[in-house]
């Protein structure tokens, strides 16, 4: 499962006795990638950290783009902001 806020992208995947949760944030997200089959999307967050990039997988096509989508207006919206500071 993939979570995008306004702070950060989150990945949560749970198996039977362990939870794993990988955070990147918003400002850090270098490039979303997407790999569409037959049905399912794989959606590939990398970061300007140099971290592991986030790898999610089985995702609707439409929800793979989603994500995308809500990933770079969170960044845009940044980015107005980081504009608006700089002005006198």
């Amino acid at each position: 499962m993939i979570e995008v806020s306004d702070k950060a992208v989150t990945r949560r995947k749970r198996s039977w006795f362990t939870r794993d949760e990988v955070s990147v944030s918003i400002g850090k997200v270098a490039s979303v990638h997407i790999k569409t089959g037959l049905v399912w999307s794989s959606v590939l967050i990398e970061s300007s950290g140099g971290a592991d990039p986030l790898t999610s997988h089985g995702h609707s096509k439409g929800d793979a783009r989603r994500i995308k989508e809500l990933i770079e207006d969170h960044q845009a919206d940044d980015a107005k902001l980081g504009d608006e500071a700089l002005r006198p």
